[in-house]
């Protein structure tokens, strides 16, 4: 039994930033309720969904929706409230034919802006609500802003208070992850030097790293926001970011290289400096990773340039002895296409241990990082 207990627990804490958030939308819905009732609210309902709504992954993601919603509900409030009073209606007919005129212009404007598309629900509520309960637009209006103004606060606050994420700390996880799947795909590509890639094998390869692209550019921008706002220090975002973007465009250059093998009589000569390279590089990228998620440091990439500089070598040396030549042309561009590509992929790895230096927590390993890094802009 303490062994299942122990087990659950692991599993548990090793998806601790998403209980936080569960732990925090109930927290938020509990008190949104709370408040809402204590204030006499017309319906509580529209303050719990709200602070559901409001309560995001991090600080920076509840700002965002916090901001959204209340711009889109005041919106919609104003406008549907302003049609509901100045146009006269009674009956269905006239009813439905108001409720067109208050969508229509308003999904416009979502699908133009998605951050205000609760604009459109809440003119449809100030329309609707008073003919079930007999009261009058305005009154729905000022209840609706009322109760969506309770449930954007108390979410917020909950984001603050209870069990708080930064952005800045996601960033870390998110940027580890990102840099493992990289490192996964830079294995498999050079590895297809030998036997060479499909599309559906690129189209693997990649699959997911672009979403996590996504998701860790997301998250930078949560970040900036929690940094302007003064709710979190932390270096700036952008550097570790365009780096991570650029290691991304030198694998898809590799992999580009990589769909058809090499000449055999290449492979031979290259097969071993190659396989050098790719363990020397991924070894270094997850070490990076794992050094970013615990805030600790450094990473050797001394076995990087090492192995780097004896592949250029055994390069030269095919060139020297005339194998390239005969060679299609198609092939030739590969073939220096790779080259260009590792080059760029070593000028990266220099950024990324510049960056890694200005994420880690310890300062005496940040410095030793930066220090030993070649001189050269990260921007």
């Amino acid at each position: 039994m303490r062994t299942f207990a122990k087990r659950m627990f692991d599993k548990l804490w090793t998806r601790k930033t998403q209980l936080a958030l569960a732990v925090r939308i109930a927290s938020a819905g509990v008190a949104a309720y709370v408040i809402a009732v204590a204030l006499n609210l017309m319906l509580p309902l529209w303050a719990v969904l709200t602070s559901l709504i409001v309560t995001q992954m991090s600080v920076g993601r509840s700002l965002k929706a916090t901001r959204d919603y209340m711009l889109g509900t005041i919106g919609g409030a104003i406008y549907g409230g302003a049609i509901a009073v100045l146009i006269p209606h009674s009956g269905e007919g006239s009813l439905l034919a108001l409720l067109v005129l208050a969508i229509v212009p308003l999904a416009f404007i979502a699908a133009l802006n998605p951050s205000l598309n609760s604009a459109t629900v809440t003119a449809v509520i100030v329309l609707l609500l008073p003919t079930m309960h007999h009261s009058n637009p305005l009154d729905s209006a000022i209840d609706r802003v009322l109760e969506v103004t309770v449930g954007a606060l108390t979410g917020l606050l909950i984001s603050f208070l209870v069990l708080p994420s930064r952005a800045v700390s996601q960033i870390r996880v998110n940027a580890s992850k990102l840099l493992e799947l990289l490192s996964a795909a830079f294995a498999e590509l050079l590895a297809g030097l030998t036997r060479g890639l499909d599309n559906d094998a690129l189209h693997r390869i990649q699959d997911g790293i672009g979403t996590a692209v996504t998701n860790l550019h997301a998250t930078g921008l949560e970040a900036e926001r929690e940094r302007t706002m003064h709710l979190s220090s932390g270096p700036d975002t952008g550097p570790l970011l365009r780096t991570i973007q650029r290691l991304r465009h030198d694998v898809v250059m590799i992999g580009r290289a990589c769909v058809v093998p090499l000449p055999a009589d290449i492979q031979a000569r290259l097969a071993r400096p190659l396989a050098d390279v790719s363990k020397a590089i991924v070894t270094y990228m997850v070490a990076v990773a794992t050094a970013l998620r615990a805030g600790s440091g450094p990473a050797d990439m001394a076995p990087v340039d090492a192995a780097l500089h004896a592949y250029s070598e055994e390069v030269a040396a095919v060139r020297s002895e005339g194998l390239t030549r005969g060679l299609p042309v198609d092939a030739m561009e590969r073939f220096f296409a790779l080259g260009f590509s590792l080059d760029q992929m070593r000028q990266n790895l220099n950024d990324l241990k510049r960056c890694h230096g200005n994420w880690c927590t310890n300062a005496e390993a940040a410095e030793k990082i930066v220090a030993d890094t070649p001189e050269k802009s990260a921007a």
